[in-house]
C-alpha cells in the first residue's frame, strides 16, 4: 500500500519512506491511498491486535517481517477498559507507558520503526518534536539513547505543568530542549517551516515525531481496535468513545479504526477553551484562532494539524459534521469535574480526562444509555499541582515517572524565530 499527500502535490510514495520524511514535500499529511476493510478477531493481546490492524498498511514494507516485534516493543505496557461508576461508563486508560501519556505507544512504535529503517553509517537523523506537554517526554523517552538519532523539543514556555516541563528536560545525552517564548501553534509552525525547508533538508537528514507524522497516527488505531473488539466480543455492542483533543491526532486514530470495520460507535471530541473545533462541528467555517491558555494545556491548539486529515477522508463539511461532533469544557467547569469525580466516577482525572469525563455527563443528562469509553489520555501525577487540591490528597506518580522526575533537568531559551531555530538545528 502506498500513500499520498492531503494537499494531492506529492507523488504516490512508500510507507518506509513516508515514515521517514514525516511531512510529505508538499506541506500535507501523508494518508493511505486506500482504507482497508479488516476482520480483526476479539481476544488477542494488545500487540497482536495493532500488528493485526496494521499489517495491510505494511505489507509492502521493509518491515512488514518485524512488524510484529515492532508491536511487541510498542505496546509493551497495558491500556486497560476500566469501569467507573455509572452503568457502561468506561475510562480507557492509556497512561501506562513510561512516561505517563497515551503518545508513550506510537512514540515507541515510531522510533523502533525508524531504527529498522536506518542505513548502518548513515548521518545522524534529527527528530524535531513540538509538544503542548506530553508528545516531547514520550518522543524523548522513545529515542532517548538511540544511537544514529537526535532530538530536538520544542515547548511553549510557561504553557505546561512543572512536571511535563521537567519531563520534557530531564533526558541529556541525545535529546535537546528548548523553551519557546510562544505558543505550542508557534512551535507547530516552526517545526513545520523546518520540515519543509529544502535546503535544511540537504544538510541534514530531519523527521518528525508529531501526530503529523504517519508513524505517529497508525499505531494509534491498535488500542481503540483491542478495547472495542474487546468490548464488542463480551457484550454485543459498539462501544463509543469520547476522545480529549487538541491536535486531533487521536481522534483521527478513532476515526481510521471505525473506517476499517473495528466496531467504533458513535465519536465525540472534548476540547477545551480552544475551541476551534467544537465551532466547526457546530456549523461554523473552520477557522484557527490564538491559542488560549488552558488548564488541560496538552489540548491548547488553536489550529489542529490533523484537521486537514479528516477533511481529505470525507467529500463534504457536511459529511464531516455527520461522523462525529465536538463540545468545549472550560476551565471552571474543569475544576468541578475534577473535585466531584472520585466520588461520582470512581476515578481521579488529569484535566485532559476531566473534559471527556464532562462530556459524558451531559451524554448520559441526555438519556443516552449506550456504553462509553472516555480516552483517559495522561496520568493525574503530571499535575499534581491542579488535581491535588482539588480531591484533596497526594496523587502518587507511577514508578517510572517518579524516576524522571528525580533526574536534572535544563533546557535553552528560544525565540519565535525560524532563523534561530535553523541555526541551532545545524549547530549539532
Amino acid at each position: 500500500m502506498n500513500f499520498t499527500s492531503t494537499r494531492g502535490n506529492t507523488p504516490s510514495t512508500a510507507i518506509d519512506e513516508a515514515l521517514v520524511a514525516g511531512l510529505a514535500p508538499d506541506g500535507g499529511l501523508y494518508v493511505p491511498e486506500s482504507v482497508p476493510l479488516l476482520q480483526l478477531q476479539p481476544g488477542a493481546t494488545l500487540a497482536d491486535t495493532a500488528h493485526a490492524a496494521l499489517a495491510s498498511y505494511f505489507e509492502d514494507s521493509s518491515l512488514h517481517g518485524s512488524l510484529a516485534a515492532i508491536c511487541e516493543h510498542a505496546y509493551s505496557f497495558a491500556a486497560p477498559l476500566r469501569p467507573m461508576s455509572g452503568e457502561g461508563d468506561y475510562l480507557l486508560e492509556l497512561f501506562h507507558g513510561p512516561t505517563a501519556a497515551f503518545k508513550d505507544y506510537a512514540a515507541r512504535f515510531l522510533a523502533e520503526s525508524l531504527s529498522r529503517l536506518r542505513d548502518d553509517g548513515a548521518a545522524p537523523t534529527t527528530i524535531l518534536v513540538a509538544t503542548s506537554g506530553d508528545t516531547g517526554a514520550a518522543v524523548a523517552a522513545a529515542f532517548h539513547r538511540r544511537p544514529g538519532f537526535e532530538v530536538v523539543i520544542l515547548y511553549p514556555e510557561g504553557r505546561v505543568s512543572p512536571r511535563q516541563a521537567h519531563g520534557l528536560e530531564c533526558w541529556g545525552d541525545n535529546v535537546r530542549t528548548y523553551r519557546v517564548a510562544g505558543s505550542f501553534d508557534d512551535c507547530q509552525r516552526l517545526a513545520k517551516q523546518a520540515l519543509s525547508d529544502e535546503s535544511l533538508r540537504q544538510s541534514m537528514s530531519l523527521s518528525s515525531a508529531n501526530s503529523i507524522s504517519l508513524g505517529r497516527l497508525l499505531p494509534q488505531v491498535g488500542y481503540y481496535a483491542h478495547a472495542a473488539l474487546t468490548y464488542h466480543a463480551q457484550h454485543g455492542q459498539a462501544l463509543n468513545f469520547i476522545v480529549p483533543t487538541g491536535n486531533l491526532g487521536n481522534a483521527c486514530a478513532a476515526f481510521l479504526a471505525r473506517r476499517m470495520g473495528v466496531p467504533v460507535g458513535d465519536l465525540v471530541l472534548a476540547s477545551n477553551a480552544n475551541d476551534v473545533l467544537p465551532r466547526y462541528f457546530a456549523g461554523e467555517d473552520y477557522a484557527p484562532q490564538t491559542t488560549r491558555a488552558t488548564l488541560a494545556n496538552a489540548m491548547d491548539v488553536g489550529a489542529p494539524s490533523n484537521f486537514e486529515r479528516l477533511r481529505h477522508w470525507h467529500d463534504s463539511d457536511m459529511e464531516l459534521r455527520a461522523a462525529m461532533r465536538a463540545q468545549a469544557v472550560y476551565d471552571s467547569t474543569i475544576t468541578a469535574t475534577i473535585r466531584d469525580a472520585p466520588q461520582r466516577h470512581g476515578v481521579v482525572p488529569c484535566p485532559h480526562t476531566a473534559t471527556g469525563l464532562h462530556v459524558l455527563e451531559g451524554i448520559r443528562t441526555q438519556g443516552d444509555r449506550r456504553p462509553w469509553a472516555v480516552v483517559s489520555t495522561a496520568h493525574p501525577a503530571k499535575f499534581e499541582s491542579i488535581v491535588e487540591p482539588l480531591v484533596g490528597h497526594a496523587v502518587e506518580p507511577p514508578p517510572e515517572l517518579a524516576r524522571t522526575l528525580s533526574w536534572p533537568a535544563s533546557a535553552e531559551s528560544l525565540a519565535v524565530d525560524y532563523a534561530a531555530l535553523r541555526e541551532r538545528l545545524l549547530r549539532r
